[in-house]
C-alpha cells in the first residue's frame, strides 16, 4: 500500500460528533415570517437577540414580515431603460440637435487639420 494511513480523511482533533462532546447549544428562539407567496420562514434567533422586523424568503426571495394576515407587498421594479432613454429625459430635441451640430462640426475641424480619427 503506497503512502497509507490509518488516519486518512480525518483530521487531528477530531472525534464522535454529539452534544456531550461540544456542550449544551445556546437558547434560540424560533420566529414565523410570511410572504406575499404564502410562503413560511421560521430562523432562529439567539434567546437575546433583537428580531428584525423583516426577513427575505429563501424560497421566493420577497420581503416577509411576522404578520401573516399581512404580509409586505412585493417590491416595485423600474423598468429597465437605456442610456438613450435617459438622455432624453435630460435633453429636448432642440437641445441634442444643437450638441449635434456642435460635435460635428469639432470633427470635421479636426479632419481638415489632418488628424487621424478613427
Amino acid at each position: 500500500m503506497i503512502g497509507g494511513s490509518a488516519i486518512r480523511g480525518s483530521r487531528v482533533g477530531a472525534g464522535p460528533m454529539g452534544e456531550a462532546d461540544r456542550g449544551d447549544t445556546a437558547p434560540r428562539r424560533y420566529v414565523s415570517y410570511f410572504c406575499a407567496n404564502g410562503h413560511e420562514t421560521r430562523p432562529a434567533f439567539a434567546a437575546e437577540a433583537e428580531i428584525p422586523a423583516e426577513w427575505d424568503c429563501p424560497r421566493c426571495g420577497l420581503p416577509s414580515n411576522t404578520d401573516e394576515l399581512n404580509p409586505p407587498p412585493p417590491p416595485r421594479t423600474a423598468v429597465y431603460k437605456t442610456h438613450l432613454a435617459y438622455v432624453k429625459e435630460r435633453r429636448s430635441d432642440d437641445e441634442a440637435k444643437e450638441i449635434l451640430a456642435e460635435a460635428l462640426q469639432s470633427l470635421r475641424a479636426r479632419r481638415a487639420a489632418g488628424e487621424v480619427i478613427y
